[in-house]
């Protein structure tokens, strides 16, 4: 996504945030008696074999509780409240944008009900800890039907690090997807050289000329792909135009060497590859603007099978981008596409602020304060959220009290604690 960082697709073509690749697992809970609450993440659709069954009975690919009974022969029923429950650590923290609750294949044994909530805990939080979290609805309970993936769009601007799947009264889901813009800290990123297009930063493959064959999300997914389908592929063009993948970056930055990967492509590498580059963090929009587009590197033979690692030159290097565009000339498909570099001043900045606007009101006052600012200023500060950009927000800091002292100390002081937490 864009330093704007506006969605333009459906949630479900962000990153989902629940992905065991990206780190996801679920942590805790109360019962999984028939079928491990594990399978929710499983990354490859529910799939379902009659009459194949073990101990427990029918195998199920997803996440099943046993049947709730009452409390007694007078009581033989669950009450209105008694549920299941799992919770899910989100592989990396973001904002939410749409989740999916998927009953595949259970028919007669899926819940009447769910709902889906959210907490932000930092750190590596134990059971008990997230037991005693704050947890927010993101989707009220919500009557479910069977053999169903039920989509459910969610407005939170908060970014958050935990998800909890309730179930009414007991019964079996089968996938739970969490899609959503990946919001990571920007004091984790800090003086480092990464990968400006993957994941697991931020970045997210927003367009495309052809996924027929594969998904464009599979080129900045996180590892190596094990066989061809874990990459994208076109069908075979019939014209002589060329295939393309537009990615956003974790932030503005400046890239420094690409990996153009064709590994398990043997008769169906491209024959060719270059890489463009566009800047918006001056207000751009890489969809319309095609002359804003320049080139990073220049058309490149490729060969199948092969992982090809490419410094690019000065100039190009120095440049800095918030999207890329891979062309393939003329078709055929890449395993993966890595693009080793560093955010920018500009791009770190932009990061840190979509980061503090999205954190809960605690943990954004924390971290002020972890800055340097009083306690007071972090809180007076936070409440002004959102900040729009960098005036806004000097804006928020100057309107702090008490007031400058005849030296500007204050001024100062205030300002290098907003730099190290905002960069702005």
């Amino acid at each position: 996504m864009s330093d704007s960082q506006t969605p333009a697709a459906p949630f479900t073509e962000l990153v989902n945030l629940a992905s065991r690749l990206l780190g996801a697992g679920v942590v805790a809970t109360n019962e999984d008696t028939f079928a491990d609450a594990e399978n929710l993440l499983v990354a490859k659709p529910a799939e379902f074999r009659a009459h194949t069954f073990g101990h427990k009975g029918q195998i199920m690919d997803g996440w099943e509780s046993k049947r709730r009974r009452g409390v007694s022969a007078e009581q033989p029923h669950p009450t209105d409240e008694d549920h299941d429950w799992a919770i899910v650590r989100l592989g990396v923290a973001g904002r939410i944008h749409g989740v999916i609750v998927d009953t595949a294949h259970f028919t007669g044994n899926y819940p009447e009900t769910a709902s889906v909530q959210a907490a932000s805990i930092p750190g590596i939080p134990s059971v008990e800890e997230l037991a005693a979290a704050e947890w927010t609805d993101l989707v009220a309970r919500t009557a479910l039907r069977g053999d169903t993936a039920h989509e459910f769009a969610v407005e939170d601007p908060t970014r958050y690090t935990h998800v909890r799947l309730n179930i009414w009264p007991d019964g079996g889901v089968a996938r739970l997807r969490v899609h959503g813009e990946v919001l990571p800290d920007p004091r984790d990123l800090d003086g480092l050289t990464f990968d400006l297009a993957a994941q697991e930063y931020g970045g997210v493959a927003e367009a495309a000329s052809d996924r027929y064959f594969s998904s464009p999300h599979n080129l900045n997914a996180p590892g190596r792909a094990s066989v061809m389908g874990e990459g994208w592929e076109t069908r075979r063009r019939r014209d002589k135009a060329n295939d393309w993948v537009q990615i956003a970056l974790a932030g503005g930055g400046e890239v420094l060497a690409v990996e153009v990967d064709t590994t398990h492509f043997v008769a169906n590498a491209p024959g060719w590859a270059d890489l463009m580059g566009y800047d918006a963090s001056n207000g751009g929009d890489p969809r319309t603007d095609a002359a804003g587009w320049f080139e990073l590197l220049p058309r490149t033979r490729l060969q199948p099978d092969t992982r090809h690692r490419l410094r690019l030159g000065a100039s190009s290097a120095a440049r800095p981008v918030t999207h890329v565009r891979i062309n393939v000339y003329p078709d055929g498909g890449l395993a993966r596409l890595r693009l080793t570099g560093k955010l920018t001043e500009a791009g770190r900045g932009a990061l840190a602020l979509r980061w503090f606007n999205a954190l809960p009101a605690a943990e954004a006052a924390q971290a002020l304060t972890e800055a340097g600012l009083a306690e007071a200023e972090a809180w007076t500060l936070t409440a002004v959220r959102p900040l729009a950009d960098a005036a806004e927000l000097t804006t928020a800091v100057s309107a702090l009290q008490p007031s400058d002292g005849p030296d500007g100390t204050e001024t100062s002081r205030r300002a290098a604690a907003i730099w190290r937490l905002l960069g702005v």
